[in-house]
């Protein structure tokens, strides 16, 4: 049997250099690109059995000039980049990668929450440029300071890091209030699920963790966010495209919320910018919520394992 043929076309993101490819490389002959432009794809592709991509674009015309290729193997768990269809056209299994990020993506969430509640980078800044010594008081707040608990965390989605979410928001003594396409499946639990008008109107943090399908694109608009509290913050880690970015600036701009924190937006990266960027009260961090070392290193195991179960006939975690 001829050694099986792995290749990675933009493995920078899922390993920049701090990791080691050696649960992959054990498999098979495996060679890997930091990047590849769309001109590249099918050169460089063209001897793989298994293919490994993050973000690049895998199209029907792509899948139909690799004739060895009998699975793609998606390092993240979002697979809109892969036509599906052309995919199984050609029985070529699809596989993504699922709960690799659940607590990073959560840590990251607060980190947010609390960039909005207690201003440490501000208060850094306002310190170090001289203010703190000019005060007349022993200390002093450039706006006041919201505390957690108390307060009520809204919570769109509830799979794994939507879970993940709800418990840290309890430990900080939160309220917690849950809209969930199948709140059934809960049913035998304790949890607050509520309609989304409720969501937004109860909710003083509300935290989007909703795949991204045509269901709900742009399901953020002026109509939720005009139910709101004035004093409400919208947490998004999920995707950029859950949210009409116009209408929340718009929110933003007339104070009809206090603020928003976002880890994803519509265009990623914004070469041309965002119409976000000159918004206050709106921080945008570069889709790194699922980023820490220690998520890659189980994106890069589960990647391994879907690759050997593939291998062995009996493909996990499919979704062509």
């Amino acid at each position: 049997m001829n050694p099986i043929n792995i290749v990675a076309l933009d493995g920078y993101t899922l390993n920049p250099g701090d990791l080691s490819w050696e649960v992959i490389e054990k498999i098979g002959n495996f060679k890997y690109y930091d990047r590849t432009n769309e001109a590249f794809i099918i050169e460089r592709a063209k001897d793989a059995d298994i293919l490994l991509v993050n973000k690049v674009v895998i199209t029907e015309e792509i899948i139909n000039a690799l004739p060895r290729l009998k699975c793609i193997c998606v390092t993240a768990t979002g697979y809109n980049n892969i036509d599906l269809v052309a995919a199984q056209n050609r029985k070529i299994i699809v596989c993504n990668t699922v709960g690799y990020g659940i607590d990073s993506v959560a840590q990251h969430v607060f980190a947010l929450i609390l960039t909005l509640t207690n201003k440490v980078e501000k208060h850094n800044e306002s310190v170090k440029k001289g203010d703190w010594g000019n005060q007349p008081d022993f200390c002093y707040t450039l706006q006041p300071i919201i505390q957690l608990a108390g307060k009520t965390m809204g919570i769109y989605g509830y799979g794994r890091i939507g879970q993940k979410v709800a418990e840290i928001a309890i430990a900080f003594g939160m309220q917690v209030l849950i809209h969930h396409r199948s709140p059934e499946k809960f049913k035998n639990t304790n949890l607050h699920f509520v309609d989304l008008i409720t969501l937004f109107q109860q909710s003083d943090f509300v935290s989007l963790h909703a795949p991204l399908s045509s269901a709900n694109e742009q399901v953020v608009n002026k109509n939720l966010l005009q139910v709101m509290r004035p004093t409400a913050y919208l947490i998004n880690t999920a995707r950029g495209g859950l949210i009409n970015e116009q209408d929340l600036k718009n929110a933003l701009v007339n104070r009809q919320i206090a603020g928003t924190a976002l880890d994803v937006i519509s265009e990623e990266p914004p070469k041309q910018g965002n119409l976000l960027f000159d918004v206050p009260d709106c921080i945008i961090t570069p889709h790194i919520a699922w980023a820490s070392k220690n998520a890659r290193q189980n994106l890069m195991n589960i990647t391994a394992e879907n690759i050997k179960a593939f291998l062995n006939g009996t493909p996990q975690n499919v979704v062509s």
